[in-house]
């Protein structure tokens, strides 16, 4: 049933439905909660959906101890070096990003680029658009220099 509710929420957030995918992440992250304990991986995943939700409708303050609460789940479980850490560093660090909390994005960003590519390889999508969202990073810093030399990495790198 959670998993049933998570993936609906899901499709209701991509359709622009927040109203609808709210409950309906609160409800499988309480299912999951009980029934799975409240370190669990998909305790996790149902925690960094509803962080993003909070995120897409501009609830930074809510989202942000969501993705905490995930990140540190995540770490515990899978270890620190696992792409799923780094994906929902990766969140963290867009929330930051519209936040403009930029040192804080970038932080976090050259932890999943390390996490990327030790894990997945300079050649994986994820890699690459990790490294685009450094850029962007740079750019918003007015960082002109390494934004450059990143966007024309990616560039050279790209399939």
């Amino acid at each position: 049933v959670a998993t049933t509710l998570n993936n609906l929420a899901g499709l209701y957030r991509a359709q622009g439905r927040y109203e609808q995918a709210e409950p309906m992440y609160e409800r499988a992250l309480g299912i999951r909660e009980k029934v799975l304990g409240a370190e669990h991986p998909d305790v996790a995943n149902t925690l960094n959906n509803l962080a993003g939700l909070y995120r897409a409708q501009g609830r930074y303050e809510q989202a942000e101890p969501m993705y905490e609460r995930a990140l540190g789940i995540r770490e515990k479980v899978l270890g620190a070096e696992h792409p799923d850490v780094a994906n929902t560093l990766n969140n963290l660090a867009v929330l930051y990003f519209y936040q403009k909390k930029y040192q804080q994005a970038q932080s976090l960003l050259q932890q999943v680029l390390k996490i990327r590519e030790q894990r997945l390889g300079k050649e994986h999508p994820n890699f690459l658009s990790c490294v685009e969202s450094l850029a962007q990073v740079y750019l918003a810093q007015n960082l002109l220099t390494e934004a450059s030399q990143l966007y024309s990495w990616a560039m050279e790198e790209a399939p």
